[in-house]
């Protein structure tokens, strides 16, 4: 189980207009707070990345933990693995409040970089040859590939074959449109673990993702998008695809 206690308040008017504009009409039946995950805070989480999910997984999965680890110390950076653990710590968090399988997560959050470190041409070649659409937004920023090369990377270096998984690995940096809550908490736990910064604007959101999944892949793509488009970075379709959908699920369920 994970606590909650109350750190700090937002002040919703120190967010940026566009997300303001969103964020405003929001009701938290809470104050913004700092969120436990597996005994330690968000902030905690930033230098506490040991934290051991074994207790969620089967013997057999604890094994491929193992393995995963072992390669991923082999294949990206430091910093990079301790992104990777808390991604994973907060994706088994976001489950357990979700009621979706835990040791799935564990497993998609921790595979979710594989390929984070290949070249461009491995990343456009990998991808070619398992039949991906490479479109030129794809051709002109590869690393864009990183996610959907992972999953074949679980899927033909570690065995892995449960489509959920697969899919969560492939949607953690584009989303998809009508993607599962597995592949929901994957893609938040990525763009809002607690490494990520500590800004009103990430709280507020890491917040709303314990409290509405589609709400908040909404936000959190207007949130990005936003960045994108002030650092004039291309914007995959997918990604405009994704927002589009989770915005119409969500003001779909608003009025039901």
């Amino acid at each position: 189980m994970y606590l909650v206690t109350t750190v700090f308040k937002v002040t919703i008017t120190h967010l940026t207009q566009p997300i303001y504009t969103a964020f405003k009409t929001l009701r938290f039946t809470t104050p913004i707070h700092t969120i436990f995950f597996n005994n330690f805070s968000v902030r905690d989480m930033k230098t506490d990345i040991h934290s051991i999910p074994e207790q969620h997984l089967s013997i057999s999965e604890q094994h491929l933990r193992q393995r995963v680890l072992h390669w991923l110390k082999e294949n990206v950076s430091q910093s990079r693995i301790e992104h990777i653990l808390r991604v994973e710590d907060m994706s088994i968090a976001l489950a357990k409040q979700h009621g979706v399988s835990v040791s799935k997560a564990a497993q998609s959050g921790l595979m979710h970089d594989l390929a984070k470190f290949f070249k461009p041409k491995r990343l456009l070649e990998q991808a070619r040859a398992n039949g991906v659409d490479v479109d030129t937004v794809f051709e002109a920023n590869p690393h864009l590939l990183h996610a959907t090369v992972g999953a074949i990377v679980a899927r033909d270096e570690f065995g892995v074959g449960d489509r959920d998984i697969l899919d969560a690995i492939g949607n953690h940096t584009l989303g998809s449109p009508g993607m599962n809550p597995l592949s929901c908490i994957v893609f938040l736990s990525d763009s809002l673990e607690p490494g990520r910064g500590d800004s009103d604007e990430l709280n507020t959101l890491r917040q709303l993702s314990f409290q509405n999944l589609d709400h908040a892949v909404w936000m959190t793509c207007d949130y990005t998008i936003q960045y994108l488009l002030g650092a004039k970075k291309l914007i995959h379709p997918r990604a405009i695809a994704t927002r589009n959908w989770f915005l119409q699920s969500t003001k779909k369920a608003a009025v039901i």
